[in-house]
């Protein structure tokens, strides 16, 4: 019984049981509830006492008074979370922090049975780091969720500009150019979660090599730990001297397969990865790479939702949505 009581929450009511004033003079202190005359000296003994007894606000019920839960939604495509996204997430996570707000994430699933958190945690934004379908906007509207980032459906074509992750598949092209290979590849990644992002900078890589008269990107392929041998061999056979590289894993194994079939890099196969990941400068020989700015992409994120929240216009990502080239040794 004991134990019982000692782990029972500690309500207003029982500060204001402790003090011999009224609930509702307590609730008024506890909740800073403009317009009422209230002393001073009663504020202090308020707040003293619910500090002594380990009083916390009751955040459902708060959050039902005002119409804010000070929770942002972020829904994660079924990515696996790599170094990137870490980066991106955690400076999210803290700018929302420092305005008060809590970062959840959720990923939802094609064959999953749980409910949408968007229907049970009542978020005061729902966010998006792709855009969500037609349907999905309809579901959400249709459960009262009143703030959406991006509230228009997902084009079916890739876009070419505006953010760091579109424009790296034309720096890489652009940067092989500059270093003088001219026959390029593309090389993916087969893992199936991927498929949409890889699909994606494939079709901009193409395009990117398209608009460039003395540059042609002559072959494409996902590889595997299995099959990046045999698909190397055929490149280089047949006069491909530069590759895209979907990310730094991609290129890695590309760089550690030729390297160890005798195949040299740069001289034969140069190879630029992308995201700039801690392998691209730990890997022998350091990886080229995209560097995209992760930290200031979750920076910009938690600016969105907050412009979202406030009913402000979405402000523009400034430098957070650069491309750049980090040059090292494989190209």
């Amino acid at each position: 019984m004991e134990q019982r009581e000692l782990s029972k929450r500690v309500t207003a009511a029982d500060v204001a049981r402790s003090l011999g004033l009224s609930r509702a003079t307590v609730g008024f202190v506890l909740n800073n509830t403009a317009g009422q005359t209230i002393s001073e000296a009663t504020r202090r003994r308020v707040i003293a006492e619910a500090e002594r007894l380990g009083y916390r606000p009751h955040q459902a019920a708060r959050a039902l008074a005002s119409g804010q839960s000070r929770i942002v939604l972020l829904v994660l495509p079924d990515w696996p979370i790599d170094h990137s996204i870490r980066v991106h997430l955690d400076e999210a996570s803290i700018v929302l922090d420092r305005a008060g707000y809590s970062l959840v994430t959720t990923t939802p699933h094609a064959d999953g049975h749980a409910p949408p958190l968007w229907e049970t945690l009542n978020p005061d934004v729902v966010m998006g780091l792709l855009p969500f379908t037609a349907k999905t906007l309809a579901q959400m509207r249709r459960r009262g969720v009143r703030r959406i980032v991006p509230d228009a459906p997902a084009s079916p074509a890739p876009a070419e500009g505006g953010d760091g992750f579109a424009l790296g598949p034309r720096a890489q092209v652009e940067h092989l150019r500059g270093r003088g290979y001219r026959r390029l590849a593309f090389a993916g990644s087969p893992d199936p979660r991927l498929s949409g992002l890889v699909a994606e900078r494939r079709a901009l890589a193409h395009r990117s090599a398209d608009r460039l008269s003395d540059v042609d990107l002559v072959a494409d392929a996902d590889i595997s730990p299995d099959t990046v041998a045999s698909v190397l061999s055929d490149w280089v056979r047949d006069g491909v001297d530069g590759v895209v590289a979907y990310n730094d894993d991609i290129a890695a194994l590309l760089v550690g397969t030729a390297l160890r079939s005798g195949i040299a890099v740069p001289e034969q196969i140069a190879v630029i990865g992308h995201d700039d990941t801690p392998v691209a400068s730990l890997f022998v020989p350091a990886l080229s790479s995209i560097r995209i700015d992760s930290a200031g992409l979750g920076r910009y994120l938690a600016e969105v939702a907050l412009a979202a929240i406030d009913g402000r216009p979405t402000p523009p990502p400034g430098r957070a949505g650069e491309a750049t080239v980090a040059h090292r040794e494989t190209t």
